[in-house]
């Protein structure tokens, strides 16, 4: 893919809604992330140092974007992303989530599944009580330290 094309779609997926673009082709693969630490990764037949020039204009895009306001987190105790990943509420996407607004959880009960580098991890409450608030929807990506839920 050449870099003309490249810096096309870091410029498509910087001035759109879109979070993540993985486009697979006969030389390589392609996959753009959209976020505080824009990330370009590359793999196939395309030399390594057409990543170099590439990763530049995704850094000075994600520069340009007004920052996201910083949200406050509600009362009671939040329960926190442990990692960088993909929330999920339920086992499978037809399954039944693992808790709802108004449930009652024992720390240690799972509460959601967050999905990095295509293992599914299960998050655990870490204090028992009413889950009051669920601050992620289904299939969002989440941060290092996020709050999830609001546990009272």
């Amino acid at each position: 893919m050449d870099l003309r094309k490249l810096k096309t779609l870091i410029d498509l997926v910087s001035e759109s809604n879109v979070s993540e673009l993985e486009i697979t082709e006969a030389e390589g693969k392609v996959r753009i992330v959209k976020g505080g630490g824009a990330v370009v990764q590359q793999a196939g037949s395309v030399a390594a140092p057409a990543l170099a020039p590439a990763a530049a204009p995704v850094a000075a895009a994600a520069s340009v974007a007004a920052p996201a306001p910083v949200a406050e987190v509600p009362a009671g105790h939040a329960v926190k992303s442990p990692m960088v990943g993909t929330f999920y509420r339920a086992s499978s996407p037809g399954a039944k989530s693992f808790v709802e607004i108004g449930t009652q959880v024992k720390a240690g009960d799972t509460v959601c599944i967050i999905e990095a580098m295509k293992i599914l991890n299960e998050i655990e409450a870490d204090k028992g009580g009413t889950v009051t608030q669920i601050l992620c929807e289904n299939g969002q990506a989440v941060e290092y330290g996020q709050p999830l839920f609001i546990i009272e």
